[in-house]
């Protein structure tokens, strides 16, 4: 049975449009089978960075610190789902700080990647991401009128730890027309029907 986790970054939660455009096709899918994993990083903050986080990260013996165990967690969703949709708006040109707060938990020396003399190599297994932005201004093509730090931005962080099967699907402006929700959802469509197949084969 294929396992997808739906992160959903906006603070409008289940209210966001990008939620009213997923739920009901999430809902279909988890009947039809596959196991989906929520997680809403506005309705369940995650605890700001401490120190103790911060120098834990850094110690010889991590397994038994119990300021770890919020990180665990979450690289263990990440880990054990066969796929990821990350539903985010687009903050200040970059990603919201929910969504940051997540990576900074996720993105962990000799957990997730690690460090050698040619850079960072990832230690998770590629799978495929889809990643749909909601903006209020258009940041893609010939049309653009701001700049996007997002994209490349957290492709990289999902570069850093072993994801490179990973899209992105754009709904731009204070209200996107009707050809860009459609396009959405075939993205979203298209990424279930491949975990469907990876079940299909498990």
């Amino acid at each position: 049975m294929a396992r997808l986790l739906y992160l959903e970054c906006s603070p409008h939660a289940g209210r966001s449009g990008s939620a009213r455009l997923l739920r009901p096709i999430l809902d279909e899918a988890g009947a039809s089978g596959l196991r989906v994993t929520t997680r809403s990083l506005a309705e369940t903050a995650l605890e700001p960075i401490s120190t103790g986080y911060a120098q834990a990260i850094t110690a010889s013996d991590q397994r038994h610190d119990d300021v770890l165990a919020c990180s665990g967690q979450l690289i263990d969703e990440l880990e054990h789902s066969d796929g990821v949709l990350i539903s985010t708006p687009m903050h200040n040109f970059t990603v919201p700080a929910a969504l940051k707060l997540w990576i900074d938990y996720v993105l962990r020396v000799g957990r997730t990647f690690v460090a050698t003399p040619a850079g960072k190599i990832g230690l998770l297994q590629d799978k495929p991401v889809l990643v749909l932005v909601r903006s209020g201004g258009v940041c893609t093509g010939d049309d653009a009128r701001q700049p996007d730090f997002l994209t490349p931005y957290l492709r990289h962080v999902l570069h850093t730890i072993g994801i490179r099967n990973v899209q992105f699907s754009y709904l731009a402006g204070r209200q996107p027309p009707e050809h860009a929700w459609a396009d959405a959802r075939r993205s979203v469509l298209s990424l279930l029907d491949t975990l469907s197949s990876t079940g299909a084969s498990a």
